[in-house]
């Protein structure tokens, strides 16, 4: 039986300054002590998205003290923790040699083991923490940077089943809210715009809709907001509330069928009785309330339970960080050298092939 369990997790990927102290018990309870989370939006929303060099920076100022209000929050101190877990990936370069060079120097002064951590597997596994999720599961990872469909076997055990040929999801809100004046970040915006919006006013694009493969694509669809834009421009505010409801309407109904294809393909795959199977969403986008309300009903007509983590666990948190890294450590994963480098581009599933519109570097994820 696996012992008892206390992490503490760093997390420095993008715009978020993060750590958090969690544990988890010999029956794989967690229990979260202590969840801190500083968030860059100020310094960046000047500049309509996130600036690396400054983020890196703001992550340099803050994570010292916000790894010390972790400790005192969860009322223990560093000789108390068993490991120390830190994102190495994928993420801003900057920002990861902050968080990770940090956690190197903890794990040496204390003598501690170093998990480094693919952000992307913190996300995965968040569903576990929160809701004792069994494997395997379906997730659906829609953020500024990766919009993903993949099957979750177990602990480092992940096939991409789809991904995006060209903008994330969350790309495709900040856009679109820039194209519409909207501040950042702009998935937020656009949400709040489209709650006064008529959705069947602009008939948008559904793209990849009825294609058997699992992939997705908004660059058409992006496209497609800024012609109708251009084409009645001077935009009143009803303008842009239309347009809003109408480019998350076609996003829904998107979603709807990309996703729905996959819950059948996994019924097919594994055809089990008893417990329900499992959609998670996962990532910053889950926290859209009509996106939740279509896959939500998505889930119901097919027979999958829908989890969705509490939104303070959706975006970039220090929560997750630590819970992967215990997770790893109760499979038996050994834990990192001190040698281990930082990743800009990390996929879970290192098998997959990069699809074109990915650019000669490859996918992100």
């Amino acid at each position: 039986m696996v012992p008892f369990l206390r992490i503490l997790g760093i997390e420095t990927s993008c715009d978020e300054t993060a750590a958090a102290v969690v544990e988890r018990d010999a029956e794989g309870h967690s229990k979260v002590l202590s969840d801190v989370v500083l968030s860059q939006l100020d310094e960046h929303s000047a500049y309509g998205g996130v600036v690396p060099e400054i983020a890196a920076r703001a992550h340099v100022e803050a994570l010292d003290e916000l790894i010390e209000e972790a400790l005192a929050r969860a009322n223990v101190s560093l000789a108390e923790v068993d490991a120390i877990a830190a994102t190495s990936g994928p993420g801003l370069i900057g920002g990861l040699l902050v968080g990770l060079m940090t956690g190197k120097a903890i794990a040496r002064a204390a003598g501690k083991p170093l998990y480094a951590v693919n952000h992307l597997e913190g996300h995965a596994l968040t569903a576990r923490l929160t809701d004792g999720l069994s494997f395997p599961y379906l997730m659906l990872l829609v953020s500024g940077g990766h919009t993903q469909l993949i099957l979750v076997r177990g602990v480092g055990q992940y096939e991409r089943w789809g991904t995006t040929i060209d903008d994330a999801l969350g790309e495709a809100f900040d856009k679109t809210a820039k194209l519409l004046g909207l501040p950042y970040p702009g998935g937020p915006a656009v949400e709040r715009m489209a709650r006064g919006g008529n959705p069947d006013r602009f008939n948008f694009p559904r793209p990849l809709v009825g294609e058997a493969r699992l992939d997705f694509s908004f660059s058409g669809l992006k496209t497609a907001v800024r012609q109708a834009a251009q084409e009645i421009a001077p935009l009143s505010d009803q303008d842009v509330a239309d347009i809003c409801a109408s480019f998350q309407k076609a996003i829904s109904r998107t979603l709807k069928d990309r996703i729905g294809r996959g819950l059948q393909r996994f019924k097919t795959e594994f055809p089990v009785a008893g417990e329900k199977p499992a959609l998670v969403v996962a990532g910053g986008v889950a926290a859209n309330l009509e996106l939740r309300g279509t896959l939500q009903t998505l889930c119901d007509k097919n027979g999958f339970r829908f989890i969705a983590p509490p939104l303070s666990l959706c975006t970039d948190n220090a929560v997750m960080i630590a819970w992967a890294g215990l997770e790893r450590m109760a499979t038996g994963v050994q834990p990192d050298t001190l040698d281990v480098q930082p990743r800009s581009r990390w996929p879970l599933d290192s098998k997959a092939e990069t699809l074109i519109g990915f650019g000669k570097r490859g996918a992100k994820a």
